[in-house]
């Protein structure tokens, strides 16, 4: 069987009605190229199937081949980020380029412009010093969530509305009879953190007594979440619902509802901001917001692709969808 003969830049440049050296600039996102012929050429290019060679491209823009992934200091503590990662490895690997993890610092990074082609910089906080450098070091960024500090402008961002998760969660425990929340909120700088606080207060003002709010570090431990939990109850036993923000930490909610003979599910409903494996295997499973890391962190690279390629436009931002996962610690 004869195999399918590879679309060429000059297949496109035809179909599309012009020059070859259009058609490269058009899928570059270089040159003067009006925005319709742009726009037409790229849908040309997707109609035919057309695919950049890999290892030509490199030759020509002196490409490394390779991105960079930035993590919080916390990462290799959390499965999130570390599901996140592996998206990111596998989509980039579509595209024919290699991941650099870089230090948790940001390292030298006058040096990344020549060790990378692009940078994703996932949840950046305003306080982390490595961040400003990162942004200003000639090549494309792409972040995991809207960067709050005052520096360069990413190329893109890949955001989630966290404010409307956790409006669905608050909403979700008091239809299930919650009526004095809680909620064990994240420390930090990130839009992550910041869009949960001004959620519970927005959702507090508009629901009665509001939600009480207990910080918590952004990678809290189960045993941090059980302290913070048997301070809360211990300060208000009224409290009947408790929304744990940082990763796998409600099982410790859970535990400290058993050491005072609440019932979880019953005569307290707990939630999590994220949801992962441990979670799922806890008694009574715990109700969570599924963020799909593995999908975001495609998302992440895709889009930091998409702008090395031309495909899309400087300063796009994706929105990354997001799932309200019910189980029996919330059923009331």
């Amino acid at each position: 069987m004869t195999s399918p003969r590879t679309v060429t830049l000059l297949d496109v440049a035809r179909a599309a009605g012009v020059s070859k050296s259009t058609v490269s600039d058009a899928l570059q996102g270089s040159g003067r190229v009006a925005e319709d012929t742009r726009r037409r050429v790229r849908d040309t290019a997707e109609r035919l199937g057309y695919r950049p060679n890999s290892a030509a491209r490199r030759l020509r823009r002196a490409s490394t081949g390779a991105i960079g992934l930035h993590l919080p200091r916390t990462a290799t503590r959390l499965d999130y980020y570390m599901t996140l990662a592996f998206g990111v490895v596998n989509r980039a690997q579509e595209d024919g380029l290699d991941v650099v993890l870089l230090a948790p610092d940001g390292g030298a990074a006058g040096r990344l412009a020549s060790r990378v082609d692009g940078l994703l910089v996932i949840d950046p906080e305003a306080a982390d010093a490595a961040v400003p450098g990162l942004l200003d070091t000639g090549v494309p960024v792409v972040t995991g969530e809207r960067y709050p500090g005052p520096a360069s402008a990413p190329a893109g961002a890949v955001v989630c509305d966290n404010a409307a998760s956790l409006t669905a969660l608050l909403d979700h425990v008091h239809e299930n009879g919650a009526r004095r929340p809680a909620l064990l909120a994240p420390a930090g700088t990130s839009a992550w953190a910041t869009a949960l606080r001004e959620a519970a207060d927005a959702w507090g003002r508009a629901h009665g007594p509001g939600v009480t709010v207990r910080t918590v570090p952004f990678a809290a431990t189960a045993d941090e979440a059980a302290q913070a939990t048997a301070d809360l109850l211990a300060a208000d036993p009224a409290i009947d619902a408790v929304l744990c923000a940082p990763d796998g930490a409600a099982a410790g909610v859970l535990r400290a509802a058993a050491a005072r003979g609440l019932a979880p599910g019953r005569d307290l409903l707990v939630a999590s901001c994220v949801d992962g494996a441990a979670l799922r295997a806890c008694t009574p499973p715990v109700t969570a917001i599924d963020l799909r890391p593995d999908a975001y962190g495609r998302a992440c690279a895709a889009l930091l692709c998409d702008i090395l390629a031309g495909r899309a436009a400087a300063h796009t931002v994706r929105l990354h969808d997001w799932s309200l996962r019910v189980r029996a610690s919330t059923r009331g």
